[in-house]
């Protein structure tokens, strides 16, 4: 039972979602409002994040059945896709070596910001 509540309150957040990008005069993802909208409950302590616990580690554990549908997808458009299979595996190379580069630059300038704060702060205690 509680997973079913529990799931029903992420469904709940879902359906809010989508609804709040219906009605906004831009075009804009309801699975991401979706998610601003349960990271707002939790901020403001609506909704425990260990009160979905249940729910999402069932999810997680079941994770390769939300891939079932974009396997299909792929193979139903193979013979469009081995046209530009060149294309897709730059595609792929050159955004993963950005996404390398940015995640390690953005932890190299937040270790260099924590480093420079915790300096200021032994400064501060002398």
């Amino acid at each position: 039972m509680k997973i079913l509540k529990q799931l029903g309150i992420l469904l709940l957040i879902c359906f809010l979602g989508e609804g709040i990008a219906k009605i906004l005069p831009i075009s804009f993802p309801g699975s991401v409002i979706s998610m601003i909208v349960l990271f707002g409950c939790f901020m403001f302590r609506l909704i425990k994040p260990e009160g979905l616990y249940h729910v999402t580690d069932f999810l997680l554990q079941e994770m390769a059945i939300f891939f079932i549908p974009s396997g299909v997808g792929i193979i139903t458009v193979f013979e469009i896709a081995k046209n530009s299979a060149a294309a897709i595996l730059i595609i792929c190379i050159l955004s993963t070596l950005l996404t390398f580069a940015s995640t390690a630059y953005t932890v190299k300038l937040m270790m260099f910001l924590q480093n420079r704060q915790r300096k200021q702060k032994e400064c501060k205690s002398r």
